[in-house]
């Protein structure tokens, strides 16, 4: 076993019988869960790991705190996104968290990198109790060479995750509540109390990237990517929860770079996980092949119904939560790259959920379309992710940079980088970056109401960015299309292949096929509208977080 730089602790250790256990592997962290923690872990019948994450299904992002202290405050965007925690109680949350662990039987050292290239890479060392936790950051990060961990030295920032131990609800700044997620930039560590929910370290690593690779001239993007079969044919799909980021890209005609995260500087994207993490409700062999078939050992179901004899999983069951997941590494994926690197994008996805129903299948955006797009990130907001919404009808939201929850700096910032990424594409000669929204939501009517429209088919949302790829769709809408009102947005006039018919892509047809009025459409689109408009205002003035 390698020798962790806490060891020499060891000898007070043994007295206390407690096991340290560094980097462990699948079968280790597999095993100890089923010993350790057998009343919330299982095993399902493919081979993966049953892990219950207890009174938390999701993300607690009301209960997320940033350390105030200097020099990072001056750059936070405070507000509903970002609020600040006193310097003194980070340092007793801590305390509390370690002295927790130090009472476990056992305590997790996970030691990897976040950033697949090297020259941006963050060392990130976890400690935690539960072997869920650990195989889950072994999956989501990027596993270090056996010469890589012998040198791996001090870690850049470290999580320590005593989710089984409530936060001090009487610290200052806490609120009252009993979860607390807190990072300290200064202090290069953050905590978790009163949360077993896996996914706060995933999006914990992610909020630091977020903080620290733009003051290097890199932005860090909520986006999955893929390429094809040559290097240059690369896309970024942007998109929150439930909009499809996540099936989209896993297409068995290309290579997956990553599902979620990812940083683009001035020579090319890259990961900055190495795995990924998927919802699991209504999963399909059929829909969903890819994430289906990367369910075996090794991998995480997280929150899952399951037969208690045959260990078969009900992947239709809602009774925990709608927030099932399935978590992997990458190289489950048989298509993935590795290193998962890659050139600048030829195509950039916007994916929307629209809960209205007005917004087009797919439209072509401008430059200028696309900066309005990406800082307004208009979704819906379905059941899943977060505390709060795990069940219950989408409801329509506004998530700037489609990642409002991660973002540290201003969203302007973000905006200015990716301004300053597309303008380098163009001023190198080529063609620039295709930029396009795809909307994965509904059609024909609104997504609640006594009447309403009917969800886009998967297959169609496929088809449609498979035309997107072979450069099918840019050739239709450069020869038949036109502008849909309000919003301006340029759709193709045609049918392309896997789609029914020309018409599926004007929204006005769609409605008047499910015996709209006209004027009830209009007015729907002019609301959406409105609603852009306003969160477009309150971003440009700082005073916008998830906007529901």
């Amino acid at each position: 076993m390698l020798r962790h730089p806490t060891m020499k602790l060891a000898g007070t250790l043994r007295q206390q019988q407690q096991q340290r256990i560094v980097n462990a592997g699948a079968a280790q962290c597999t095993i100890n869960a089923l010993r350790r923690e057998a009343a919330r872990s299982s095993l399902a019948q493919s081979g993966a790991l049953v892990a219950y994450s207890g009174a938390k299904t999701g993300r607690s992002p009301t209960d997320k705190r940033i350390v105030a202290e200097m020099p990072s405050m001056k750059r936070v965007w405070w507000g509903p996104v970002n609020t600040p925690l006193p310097p003194s109680s980070f340092e007793s949350a801590l305390s509390r968290a370690r002295s927790f662990l130090s009472r476990q039987p056992v305590q997790y050292f996970v030691d990897a990198y976040a950033g697949a290239d090297a020259r941006y890479r963050l060392k990130v060392r976890i400690e935690c109790s539960r072997a869920y936790h650990a195989l889950f950051m072994q999956n989501m990060l990027i596993t270090p060479t056996a010469d890589q961990l012998a040198n791996f030295g001090d870690p850049d920032f470290t999580i320590v995750n005593a989710g089984e131990c409530p936060a001090d609800p009487s610290l200052a700044g806490v609120n009252g509540s009993s979860t607390l997620i807190a990072i300290s930039f200064e202090r290069k560590a953050a905590v978790i109390l009163g949360t077993e929910y896996a996914g706060e370290m995933k999006k914990g690593v992610f909020t630091i990237m977020h903080y620290l690779m733009p003051l290097r001239n890199v932005l860090s993007l909520h986006a999955a990517a893929n390429e094809g079969s040559t290097e240059d044919d690369v896309t970024l799909f942007f998109g929150l929860s439930g909009t499809g980021k996540t099936t989209l890209s896993a297409d068995a005609n290309r290579k997956l770079i990553g599902d979620d995260e990812h940083c683009w500087s001035k020579d090319g994207i890259f990961n900055i996980e190495g795995g990924c993490y998927a919802k699991a409700i209504d999963l399909s062999a059929e829909k969903e092949p890819e994430i289906y078939n990367a369910i075996r050992f090794g991998a995480i179901l997280e929150n899952v119904e399951m037969d208690p004899v045959t260990h078969a999983v009900d992947f239709s069951s809602r009774a925990i939560t709608e927030n099932t997941r399935v978590c992997y590494p990458l190289d489950f994926i048989p298509n993935s790259k590795s290193p998962s690197v890659a050139k600048h994008p030829k195509n950039i996805i916007f994916l929307t959920c629209d809960a209205y129903g007005v917004l087009p299948p797919v439209s072509l955006l401008s430059p200028d379309q696309a900066m309005y797009h990406f800082l307004a990130g208009y979704t819906s907001k379905v059941a899943g992710t977060e505390q709060g919404n795990l069940r219950g009808a989408p409801t329509a939201t506004f998530s700037p940079c489609f990642g409002a929850p991660f973002l540290v700096h201003p969203p302007s910032l973000y905006a200015d980088l990716l301004k300053q990424r597309l303008d380098e594409r163009k001023t190198d000669g080529g063609p620039g970056v295709r930029c396009w929204l795809v909307n994965t939501g509904w059609m024909g009517g609104p997504a609640g109401g006594e009447r309403t429209g009917k969800r886009i088919p998967l297959q169609y949302s496929r088809s449609i960015v498979d035309a997107i790829h072979s450069g099918e769709l840019l050739k239709t809408i450069e020869q038949e299309s036109c502008v849909t009102p309000f919003f301006n947005l340029r759709i193709p006039t045609k049918a392309v292949a896997g789609i029914p018919a020309a018409d599926f892509f004007d929204p006005a047809s769609a409605w008047k096929a499910e015996g709209f009025s006209e004027e009830v459409y209009t007015a729907a689109l002019r609301q959406l509208l409105d609603r852009f408009e306003s969160v477009r205002k309150d971003v440009l003035n700082g005073t916008v977080g998830n906007v529901g």
